[in-house]
């Protein structure tokens, strides 16, 4: 069973990405981990260590508190969509939300993240701007990250962006594997430009080994990758868009440009990232 891990604030913006997460887990045969991680005040350090000892108490107890008033919530959501069978259990962390991100994945051999671009609260710069990125780069599964009012939708169509590259094919498979449990295709994307060193008996042999699957191969000359990308979502009717990083870099650079804020707010679809 695969094990998907789903950062929430417990907001609005959180439960609206949570039913992503619980779709997800249907598609993939998986349970959720819910995870909230709060952060301690800084104190003076007048404070002596028994003063400490109870702000410590203080604020733990009082984030337990939410977590336990607001996890039946979600499971009232996960009743409302029938999908109440789904497993969740949940972790509350005391640190800095990626830190308590990547120690989640590793301790929970988490195979997927589930998270949104926009929210609320003290977790406004992991979803929205720079930290995205940072969260994106710093773990190594494929993270589906969700635009704040993307209302979840039955996935038809998945978008794939490639260059050709040979790594690029076991990304392709996984989503392959993807759409087929959801009888979904698979439209891959190749933006080709004047500086492209793709050869063309190259996109042919792709073309052939993947013949008897559900995809389908689009090379569009263009200058443009970004505007293309968007405009192949729009008239592709694409549901969620893959992308495979290339570097470290590659995703805090994306979410800290203009492309970023195009994809949150004209085309509002998912974006499943995977990792080389």
């Amino acid at each position: 069973m695969k094990k998907i891990l789903f950062p929430t604030d417990f907001s609005e913006a959180a439960n609206s990405v949570f039913v992503h997460a619980l779709e997800l887990a249907k598609i993939v045969n998986g349970e959720i981990i819910l995870l909230h991680s709060f952060e301690l005040p800084t104190l003076d350090n007048q404070f002596f260590p028994q003063n400490y000892e109870a702000v410590f108490e203080s604020v733990t107890l009082s984030e337990y508190g939410m977590f336990k008033d607001e996890v039946p919530k979600l499971r009232a959501i996960a009743a409302e969509r029938n999908l109440e069978n789904i497993k969740l259990s949940h972790r509350l962390i005391q640190g800095d939300v990626i830190d308590c991100i990547k120690q989640a994945v590793a301790e929970d051999a988490i195979d997927f993240v589930v998270m949104g671009t926009s929210g609320a609260t003290g977790w406004k710069e992991l979803f929205l701007g720079s930290k995205t990125g940072d969260v994106l780069a710093a773990i190594n599964v494929p993270v589906l990250s969700v635009p704040f009012g993307a209302n979840y939708a039955q996935i038809e169509t998945i978008g794939f962006t490639t260059r050709f590259r040979e790594k690029d094919k076991d990304a392709l498979k996984k989503v392959i594997g993807i759409a087929k449990k959801t009888k979904a295709k698979v439209k891959c994307l190749y933006v080709k430009t004047n500086t492209s060193d793709v050869k063309e008996a190259t996109m042919t042999e792709w073309k052939n080994e993947f013949i008897n699957e559900p995809v389908q191969f689009f090379i569009i000359p263009s200058e443009d990758i970004e505007e293309t990308i968007l405009d192949f979502i729009d008239n592709q009717n694409i549901d969620v868009l893959a992308m495979l990083t290339y570097k470290k870099s590659f995703f805090t650079d994306l979410f800290t440009t203009g492309f970023a804020k195009k994809m949150s707010y004209s085309t509002a679809i998912p974006v499943l990232v995977l990792h080389e």
